[in-house]
């Protein structure tokens, strides 16, 4: 009988896992369809129609990452040489969780090339050089610099660490691939966690979607 039950429990792991696959899958193609529906409008748009759809991408992106894409990878395995492609299957590092979402989401960039570099030159060319840095400053002065920059999704780049950062009010998330518990990995906690943007002495971050970055998503163009 526990033999029975054992078998049942992995069939339904198994089950639910390549249904979850299949799931992350279909979501995917439907932001690429979103983002190829946009396109023509924007060509034909005037100014105002095409700062409207500006508008309508960065809220329409913002929202789907934080409240679909993230979640599918919450629970994702943190390895150093973590390269999965698949949520919650295999193991993630930090700088390919990261540029793993953006691709999924349909932004044109060196996925791989990217992961593999310093977290500071992705997050500057993303954010088109609209940086801050900080040296060896409390979590409490990085806290206050994002709720004065705004509501919106930002990248970090640390000593050694990279990750995203949601601002909603005030509500500030760090959303990264954990490597202080690799075995939990991916996770969105607060920014004063325990954490390494909290233990880092150097930060750099950077605001994403921007009109430049939404343009680029929009057109499908490459950033390299």
């Amino acid at each position: 009988m526990k033999q029975l039950i054992l078998i049942l429990t992995i069939f339904t792991s198994l089950s639910c896992n390549g249904q979850e696959e299949k799931n992350y899958s279909k979501l995917r193609k439907e932001i690429i369809a979103k983002r190829d529906s946009l396109k023509p409008k924007y060509f034909e748009s005037d100014s105002m129609g095409k700062n409207s759809i500006i508008i309508f991408a960065r809220e329409y992106l913002i929202n789907i990452m934080t409240n679909e894409v993230f979640p599918y990878w919450y629970g994702t395995k943190w390895s150093y040489s973590g390269t999965t492609r698949i949520p919650r299957k295999g193991r993630i590092a930090c700088g390919y969780f990261v540029t793993n979402i953006l691709t999924d989401v349909g932004f044109n960039i060196p996925r791989v090339k990217w992961a593999q570099s310093a977290s500071e030159i992705f997050v500057k060319k993303l954010s088109f050089g609209n940086i801050n840095r900080f040296s060896n400053e409390p979590i409490s002065v990085i806290g206050k610099h994002l709720k004065n920059s705004g509501n919106g999704l930002y990248l970090v780049g640390l000593d050694s660490h990279t990750g995203f950062v949601f601002v909603d009010d005030d509500e500030i998330r760090f959303i990264h691939a954990d490597y202080y518990e690799p075995e939990k990995g991916v996770v969105s906690e607060k920014i004063n966690s325990n954490s390494p943007i909290t233990d880092s002495s150097y930060r750099v971050i950077g605001k994403l979607m921007s009109d430049e970055m939404i343009m680029n998503w929009i057109k499908n163009i490459e950033m390299k």
